[in-house]
């Protein structure tokens, strides 16, 4: 009996349909040769989730299962395909597609009616060497590259938004663009400090948990009262406003409403850490837990450096590079996609450590050959316990 292999059920999380949609709507089929965007989608997945570093390698890999090809919609596929279709194909279909998979991830966190408690941050993409020369007029003092700005949910341990950009635009920059969700509440650090932004978030009716810079000229209006069992941990609770509303450079804060500053005792550190936000209401120790949370986009961003493919690339043009990057949240996505369906409690880790050796298995078969053999041993079994000694 046929089964579909694990990678065929990975790839089940995103419907051909939407597949068909982004390339109609971007054309990347155009003058394809028979080397579609499905082909180069599914073979780039694979890469990511088998750990392969080279484009011989992840061929000879992929190529070694042609009797599975046939059922996932594919064909063996030569390197030099593989590469000529990274380095031209538009990255807008999978843009398109990976944004897809983004949008479903965040429409299942909010019918589950969970905590819509956002992290928001970036991180470098390094590029140097030969072949990365494209990558030098965007350098800064940091970095020469790339970088990736996502915004994370910890509770689903997932992204729900991720855009790269050059290296030199700033985290505030992409997030200015990026759509704001009522009743969310985001957690940033002082890289997006924009007090006209922090005034679209509160008037979009989310809020958010930020560092105040240390230079921020503020107006305390009202002391609130620290409970028993948060004192020694909360320094302070305040309410306050700012104090220029023409802060300069033609400037204009817009922000007029009080902000409140929870002040954070932090053992290992020397200063406290200043909180700014807008939610009036909450207790001051939930204010400082959810800027605590702020470490979970940090371990993703770890957790994807080290498990997905998006140090060492298979083509160093920034088309490459970019869809390198774009089929590795893909992939994340497919996976956790996956995890869940299956309600597997494994870690992504193992889990991915397990995808990557057997992706051609055919689980649901595997299955019915040891019921089977179990059933002829027990059938067995019971033949030779009614024999006469």
């Amino acid at each position: 009996m046929y089964s579909n292999t694990r990678l065929s059920d990975i790839m089940k999380g995103l419907p051909r349909s939407v597949i068909a949609q982004a390339v109609e709507h971007t054309g990347a089929d155009k003058h394809s040769k028979g080397f579609k965007v499905w082909d180069q989608l599914l073979v780039m997945v694979y890469g990511q989730l088998s750990g392969s570093i080279s484009l011989r390698s992840l061929l000879s890999r992929f190529n070694h299962h042609k009797a599975h090809h046939y059922h996932l919609g594919t064909q063996e596929i030569k390197r030099s395909t593989l590469s000529d279709a990274n380095r031209k194909r538009p990255v807008e279909v999978f843009e398109t597609i990976c944004n897809h998979l983004l949008q479903q991830a965040n429409r299942k966190i909010r019918q589950e009616g969970r905590d819509l408690l956002y992290l928001l941050d970036s991180t470098p993409i390094p590029l140097k060497g030969r072949g990365y020369e494209w990558a030098e007029s965007s350098k800064t003092h940091r970095t020469t590259g790339l970088k990736l700005h996502t915004v994370y949910s910890p509770a689903q341990s997932i992204p729900i938004y991720g855009h790269m950009t050059p290296a030199n635009i700033n985290d505030i920059e992409d997030a200015r663009a990026m759509t704001l969700e009522e009743g969310a509440i985001y957690t940033f650090d002082k890289g997006y400090c924009d007090y006209n932004w922090w005034h679209e978030i509160d008037e979009k009716g989310a809020c958010f948990v930020t560092r105040f810079k240390t230079n921020a000229a503020l107006i305390t209006t009202q002391y609130n009262r620290i409970p028993p069992a948060q004192q020694g941990d909360i320094l302070e609770d305040s309410l306050v406003r700012f104090k220029n509303k023409r802060p300069g450079g033609n400037r204009v804060n817009h922000y007029k409403k009080p902000l409140r500053r929870v002040v954070v005792h932090r053992p290992d550190k020397e200063r406290p850490l200043i909180l700014a936000t807008n939610d009036l209401t909450s207790p001051a120790k939930v204010i400082a837990e959810r800027y605590k949370a702020r470490w979970g986009i940090e371990l993703f961003f770890k957790w994807i450096k080290q498990n997905l493919k998006i140090k060492q690339f298979l083509g160093r043009s920034e088309n490459a590079v970019r869809i390198q990057v774009l089929t590795a949240l893909i992939a994340y996505l497919l996976v956790a996609q996956y995890r869940a369906r299956h309600g597997i409690t494994t870690s992504l880790h193992l889990l991915l450590s397990e995808l990557s050796v057997t992706l051609f298995n055919r689980p649901k078969a595997e299955t019915h050959v040891a019921n089977r053999y179990r059933r002829r041993r027990l059938e067995f079994e019971k033949i030779q316990a009614a024999l006469p000694l």
